[in-house]
């Protein structure tokens, strides 16, 4: 039998914000345990909640870059649940009424452009952590230690449909939600620090089938490696337990990297086992449009605009337009080079800063800030190439050196200092073509035999003589001409 995947996401986005989502206790990273609460985190009684406005505008960005409805009026409610870091026996979150409703994510897969539609994104606060490795109590004993700095942390968990059907769409689904919330500055990404964490909800089902399997929740995954190999492996598990005469029943489950494995948690539970209710200490939220209006005027170019401006007015592809605007950083990196050479020298820029930069930088697991060639430097370099000073392939010679920090990186020097400015006097040219096809006449006379490979051959030789540094296009039209 076939079987066919479905695959839903929760993404669990931590807001940048100052402060938390109901008090006014910080939420920077790497504390010390315990030093980030205050008597509204740890629930102390007479504590009351107060709703951090920048809270509800970052909610308000993520709504309008992905197309939702910002809902005008949206509900906070309690969900009960009984876990050590939950000082309050709840959490609170929006439940029947949530703040963004609706709206899409677009990527592309393999070269094919995909949209994945939202169900919802909502607002509430994170949990606090329990400590259970390596932790002790005040006698020595084996224990478990609860650190509240994160509780309270304001989230946007966003919803998706069960659309993607691989945990490679999955993957770069979330690839691309990840860019978008960096883009926007409503969260910094760090997915070591758990500002961006992913559950996966996935089954199986024949294919053809449109009712859907039973799911199972795999919580926490805070690398896309690990995602996709733990909804790689899930998928299997689930096939053949199913194949092998099982059922697939419905829970909570986490992966086990050093296993490569995914292992049961808890049972999964439903809406109603959480026994939602309107938080009576909070008021409805109450979004006018004229705030929407404010948010929007703050926001960035989107990276869908920028696509669609980068192959209306700079002629790239669509390909190569969602590359460059995969994150904001590379973005203006291009903008800025393509900015200072000619407006038809976009393509030759794109291809530079997504070939040898992005290769650079990888190689060197450097950021794009730490980029030790700037724009205006790789303009340089594109320039000479444009303007017949050097090749193409001189060209990433010449970058290899700039990364290298010689002649403090400037083009120009490093061409001069190597001898690398290419030979474009026709008359020089013609010379070396003449020399070369007077010492090879074998191979002349094979290419005048229709072996088009000879033609190859020749400007092989005749590269070899100018030592690399004939313009390889005058080479071609020159040798054409001579031989014709």
């Amino acid at each position: 039998m076939q079987w066919e995947t479905v695959i839903g996401l929760e993404v669990h986005t931590q807001l940048r914000t100052q402060s938390k989502i109901f008090s006014d206790s910080s939420t920077r990273f790497g504390a010390e345990p315990n030093t980030h609460a205050n008597e509204v985190d740890m629930a102390l009684p007479g504590s009351l909640p107060v709703l951090n406005k920048t809270v509800v505008e970052r909610a308000i960005q993520l709504g309008l870059a992905v197309g939702a409805h910002i809902a005008p009026r949206s509900i906070f409610a309690r969900k009960n649940y009984f876990y050590p870091d939950s000082p309050k026996n709840y959490q609170i979150t929006q439940f029947e009424i949530p703040v963004v409703q609706g709206g899409s994510i677009t990527f592309f897969l393999d070269g094919e452009e995909k949209t994945i539609n939202l169900t919802r994104a909502h607002l509430e606060e994170d949990a606090g952590k329990s400590l259970h490795e390596n932790f002790t109590g005040p006698h020595g004993e084996s224990s478990t230690g609860i650190d509240l700095n994160r509780a309270g942390t304001p989230l946007l968990e966003i919803v998706s449909e069960p659309e993607m059907r691989s945990a490679a769409e999955a993957v770069a689904f979330a690839r691309a939600l990840h860019s978008l919330v960096v883009w926007l500055g409503v969260c910094d990404g760090n997915m070591q620090e758990g500002s961006f964490r992913v559950d996966a909800n996935v089954s199986v089902r024949p294919k053809g089938q449109a009712e859907f399997g039973t799911r199972c929740e795999i919580k926490n995954l805070n690398s896309f490696r690990f995602m996709e190999r733990a909804i790689q492996y899930e998928v299997r598990r689930q096939t053949e337990l199913i194949e092998d005469g099982g059922t697939v029943v419905q829970e909570t489950r986490l992966y086990d990297s050093d296993r490569d494995e995914t292992r049961s948690m808890r049972s999964k539970e439903d809406a109603h086992d959480y026994r939602y209710f309107p938080d009576p200490d909070l008021p409805p939220l109450i979004i006018a449009p004229e705030w929407i209006e404010r948010v929007r005027a703050t926001m960035p170019e989107l990276p869908a605009h920028k696509q669609a401006r980068f192959t209306t007015e700079l002629g790239l592809t669509a390909y190569d337009a969602a590359q460059l605007t995969n994150d904001r950083a590379t973005s203006d990196y291009f903008e800025s080079t393509a900015a200072l050479l000619p407006a038809d020298q976009a393509k030759l820029a794109a291809n530079w800063v997504l070939g040898e930069v992005s290769a650079a930088l990888n190689r060197e697991e450097l950021e794009l800030a730490q980029c030790p060639v700037k724009p205006t430097a790789l303009a340089g370099l594109i320039q000479r190439i444009i303007d017949g000073t050097i090749s193409n392939k001189m060209g990433r010679e010449v970058f290899a050196a700039m990364w290298a920090g010689e002649h403090n990186g400037n083009a120009d020097a490093i061409i001069d200092a190597r001898g690398l400015k290419q030979i474009s006097d026709s008359g020089a040219i013609g010379t070396l073509i003449d020399e070369v096809l007077a010492a090879h006449p074998a191979i002349v006379e094979e290419y005048r035999a229709g072996r088009q490979k000879a033609f190859n051959s020749l400007v092989g030789q005749i590269m070899k003589a100018a030592k690399g540094k004939a313009n390889p296009q005058q080479v071609n039209q020159l040798l054409k001409e001579k031989l014709g």
